[in-house]
């Protein structure tokens, strides 16, 4: 039987996924990203909001993350397991998709995996562009593992950033990060320390994979006047930032009662003071007010970002090659009928 319009969803694959990057250029698909991510963002409160559901092992999280805007309905499948790379495997793998809430009918699915590196590091630069102090141009990027030249590459294209100093605790990482930048138009320094990265940076990135409490960076490590884009701590038990350092700078989350499970913010009380950096982006909350102030971003990843790729990609595929039609819903002429059809298919 051949499929009807109505059965057909599209479907993005990774090769797909790749081919539409490189037709909208990494660079404007980065920009494209945050400017997506920022209106809904300044549209919050119409969204339904949860803190993902979360399956925790030993090795690793697998993680649903859904919400809606009242029209529209998406969610993200998402795991991260820090080993797998010991054999060839992802640490993080996911896919995605979008429903009409009138229907309930699938109108995308996608691959997520490079979406989401996409989406992670365009909101991490749409923040920095909020919150860093004016006229940074320099980011130390600690954890040199997948996401750190999307990170790179986006405060570049999106918060300013020229130069990018880089350390990993494996020199081959650093190695494979400083080669990846090479003709981006960064300039690119590979640091033997933490310490070593941070001099002269006005952003510090962290973002490492080990699924423990660790502290990437110490209370004598950060001066005044940095922001701070801590995206590796993003579930319980994970930690980058001393907690000395998150008690004298100014925190901006996405959502509290993710962040404060999952995030930096894990080590503090459950009341100490947070901003959601939605109230920047739409005008209800300062962000930096002085030149000293130390700024953090304790940035988890959350649904409504994934929401906004995901429309994204929805738009931009619209006339061109880069998607399958995929027969995923059963269209029998009667809705009714639906054991009518199966038993039709047999002849």
């Amino acid at each position: 039987m051949q499929p009807s319009d109505k059965a057909l969803v599209p479907f993005v694959s990774v090769d797909h996924m790749m081919q539409l990057i490189h037709h909208i250029g990494v660079r404007d698909m980065l920009r494209g990203l945050a400017d997506y991510i920022e209106d809904d963002f300044k549209r919050w409160e119409l969204f339904d909001k949860t803190p993902r559901v979360a399956s925790h092992s030993a090795e690793g999280v697998i993680e649903l993350m859904p919400t809606s805007d009242g029209e529209t309905y998406g969610f993200k499948y998402v795991n991260g397991h820090p080993k797998n790379t010991a054999d060839g495997l992802q640490t993080v793998t996911a896919f995605g998709l979008l429903a009409d809430v009138n229907t309930g009918y699938p109108v995308l699915l996608t691959e997520m995996t490079m979406l989401t590196a996409m989406r992670t590091a365009a909101t991490s630069a749409m923040v920095a562009r909020a919150l860093a102090p004016k006229g940074a141009t320099t980011m130390a990027m600690i954890g040199n593992g997948a996401q750190s030249e999307f990170q790179s590459v986006a405060m570049q294209a999106i918060a300013g950033v020229t130069h990018v100093r880089l350390y990993d605790i494996d020199p081959a990482a650093t190695a494979k990060c400083a080669a990846n930048l090479k003709d981006t138009g960064l300039l690119v320094t590979a640091c033997t320390t933490a310490e070593e990265a941070i001099e002269g940076a006005q952003i510090l990135t962290t973002c490492t994979a080990d699924k423990a409490y660790a502290t990437i960076l110490t209370d004598n490590m950060v001066g005044a006047g940095v922001h701070i884009n801590a995206i590796g701590g993003d579930c319980p038990g994970k930690t980058e930032i001393a907690p000395a350092i998150l008690q004298r700078g100014d925190i901006f989350v996405e959502y509290p009662p993710q962040t404060r499970v999952e995030g930096d913010i894990q080590q503090l009380p459950d009341d100490h003071p947070v901003t959601e950096i939605w109230q920047v982006l739409a005008g209800q909350a300062p962000g930096r007010t002085s030149d000293k102030q130390i700024t953090i971003f304790d940035s988890v990843g959350f649904a409504i970002e994934d929401f906004s790729a995901l429309r994204y990609v929805r738009d931009r595929i619209d006339g061109t090659p880069y998607f399958h039609p995929l027969d995923l819903l059963a269209d029998p002429d009667d809705p009714r009928d639906l054991f009518g059809m199966l038993h039709r298919a047999k002849a």
